[in-house]
C-alpha cells in the first residue's frame, strides 16, 4: 500500500533534492517510514512539494546511493530492510526464566569431543616455534592452510585447487567477501526468497539490492529464477541448495542442473552456501555443476564449533584474487594461527570426527522431533539441524515466537528470514542441535506441541 508521505521540507535550506532525501532518512530512522512501505510515485510527489519531477528522481536517485530505499520496474519504490531489521524480529537470545531452551538460533552443540579435539592441537602448537603464525600471511592465506582447505572441500566432491582457495572467517564473511568481489552498491543479487538471515545484513551493509526468487519444496525454482535474470540483470545469486535455511529443503540433482544452466545462460556467479554440506556428503554441490561460475563456501563452525571461527572460499581464479583483495581491504588476513590449529585438525581427521559426532547429534535430535511433533505440519530431513514448522490458524507467526518466549522456548519467526514483498508463511524455525541435553530439546519440543493445541490469546472459540 502506497504512503502517503509528505516531507517537511519547506525550512530547510540547500538543493531540494538533498533535503527530500535527507528527511526520508530523517523518517525512517524515526521509523515514520517502515522497510516494505511504498513511496508516492516521482509526479505525485513532485506535485505535493511543487517541485519539479527531475528534482524528486535525483532525491530517490539519492536516497537508493544510500540504501534507503530500492525501486522496482512496475512496482513502485519502497523503503528497504535496514541493517539489523532482521535481527531485530528474532526473540532475544538472554533467557526469560532459568529452564529457557533457545531453539531460535541454529548453532552446533558445543558439548562434544571439539573442545578436547582443539585443546589437544592447541597444546602441539604451543610446543613449537610460533614465530612465522605471528607474521602477516597472505591475504588469501598460507599455502599450507590453503591446501587443508582444499582437502576439506574435495570431500564434497570438489576437486578443489589450492590456487584457488581463500581461508576466510567463517562462513558469513565468504559471503561478505564473495558479494564484494561481485558486485557494487545499486547491484541486484538473488536469493531464495525465504534465506538466512545473514545475507540479508550484508546486503544492506554493502548497499547491494536483495531480490528473492520463489521456492517450492526442492528449493529454487528454474521458472522464477530465469524471470529474475531476465528482469534484473543480477550479479549473482545466492542459495542453500543442501538443508536450506530456513525451511530444510535438499535440491535434487536433477534441480540443481537446472538451476546451474539458468545461471550459465545468463552468466550470473553462483555463490553455494555449503555450511550444512557435512551432514550429507552424497549430493553434488550446486557451484561444481557450473565451475566457471561457481563460488563454493564453507566453514568449520558449523562442523566443529562455532568459535573456531574459520571457512573455506573455493572460486575461479579471477574471483579469488578479487576476494583476495576485499580481505585485504577489510582484515588484511584470517588469523593464521586459527588456520594452523584447523589445518592440523583437518590433516589428523579430527575435523572429521567432530563433524561426525555433530551429524549424529542432528540425526538423534531429528529423530526425538519425529515421535513429539507426529501429527504436526513441519518439513525436516533426518540429518538436518533444524525443522520448519508451519503453524495452524488462527496462529500467527509473532504471536507464536511471544507465547513460546514467554512459555521458555525461542524460535524463530518466518520473516526473519523473508526477502522481498512476496507474502510469507506463517511459520517458524526450529533449531535442535545447540541445547547442551536431549532432555531439553524433549521439554522445549513438547511445549510447543502444548502452545500449538491451544487457542491463540483472544482469538474465537471454534463452533
Amino acid at each position: 500500500m502506497m504512503t502517503n508521505w509528505i516531507p517537511a521540507i519547506a525550512t530547510r535550506t540547500g538543493p531540494r533534492y538533498l533535503a527530500i532525501a535527507d528527511m526520508l532518512a530523517a523518517d525512517i530512522a524515526a521509523a515514520r517510514l517502515k522497510p516494505g512501505d511504498r513511496l508516492p510515485t516521482h509526479r505525485d510527489l513532485a506535485w505535493k512539494l511543487g517541485v519539479t519531477v527531475g528534482t524528486v528522481t535525483r532525491a530517490y536517485a539519492e536516497a537508493e546511493r544510500r540504501g534507503l530505499i530500492a525501486g522496482e520496474v512496475g512496482r513502485g519504490t519502497f523503503i528497504r530492510e535496514r541493517i539489523g531489521d532482521a535481527i531485530n524480529v528474532m526473540p532475544p537470545a538472554a533467557p526469560t526464566t532459568d529452564d529457557y531452551v533457545d531453539l531460535s538460533r541454529n548453532l552446533p552443540a558445543v558439548v562434544g569431543p571439539a573442545a578436547g579435539l582443539v585443546a589437544h592441537h592447541m597444546a602441539e602448537l604451543a610446543k613449537e616455534d610460533l614465530s612465522p603464525l605471528l607474521a602477516y600471511a597472505p591475504n588469501a592465506g598460507m599455502p599450507a592452510h590453503r591446501e587443508a582447505g582444499a582437502a576439506w572441500i574435495a570431500r564434497r566432491g570438489i576437486a578443489a585447487d589450492p590456487a584457488r582457495v581463500a581461508v576466510v572467517a567463517g562462513a558469513q564473511n565468504g559471503m561478505m567477501l564473495a558479494i564484494a568481489a561481485l558486485a557494487r552498491p545499486g547491484d541486484v543479487v538473488l536469493t531464495e526468497a525465504l534465506t538466512f538471515y545473514g545475507m540479508k545484513s550484508i546486503a544492506n551493509l554493502l548497499g547491494v539490492r536483495l531480490v528473492g526468487v520463489e521456492l517450492d519444496d526442492d528449493g529454487l525454482m528454474p521458472e522464477a529464477l530465469e524471470a529474475a535474470c531476465r528482469q534484473h540483470a543480477p550479479k549473482a545469486i545466492y542459495a542453500l541448495p543442501t538443508f536450506q535455511n530456513p525451511t530444510t529443503s535438499l535440491m535434487p540433482l536433477e534441480r540443481r542442473r537446472q538451476i546451474a544452466e539458468i545461471c550459465r545462460r545468463y552468466g550470473v556467479a553462483i555463490i553455494e552456501d555449503d555450511i550444512y554440506g557435512f551432514l550429507d556428503e552424497t549430493n553434488t554441490p550446486l557451484s561444481s555443476l557450473a565451475p566457471e561460475l561457481g563460488i563454493f563456501v564453507t566453514s568449520l563452525s558449523k562442523s566443529i564449533a562455532p568459535g573456531v571461527r574459520l571457512g573455506y572460499l573455493h572460486a575461479p581464479e579471477a574471483i579469488v584474487q578479487r576476494v583476495s583483495a576485499a580481505i585485504r581491504a577489510s582484515a588484511y588476513m584470517t588469523t593464521p594461527m586459527v588456520a594452523e590449529m584447523a589445518a592440523r585438525m583437518i590433516r589428523s581427521g579430527d575435523a572429521l570426527k567432530a563433524a561426525t559426532w555433530q551429524k549424529s547429534l542432528a540425526e538423534r535430535r531429528q529423530k526425538l522431533a519425529t515421535e513429539i511433533l507426529e501429527g504436526h505440519d513441519y518439513t525436516a530431513h533426518p540429518a538436518a539441524f533444524q525443522i520448519w514448522l508451519k503453524l495452524p490458524e488462527p496462529w500467527r507467526r509473532e504471536e507464536f515466537v511471544d507465547v513460546a518466549r514467554r512459555r521458555g522456548v525461542g524460535v524463530a519467526p518466518a520473516n526473519a528470514f523473508a526477502v522481498g514483498r512476496a507474502p510469507v508463511p506463517h511459520a517458524v524455525r526450529i533449531a535442535l542441535a545447540a541445547p547442551d541435553s536431549d532432555a531439553d530439546v524433549t521439554r522445549a519440543l513438547g511445549t510447543l506441541v502444548e502452545i500449538l493445541e491451544e487457542p491463540p490469546e483472544g482469538s474465537l472459540p471454534m463452533v
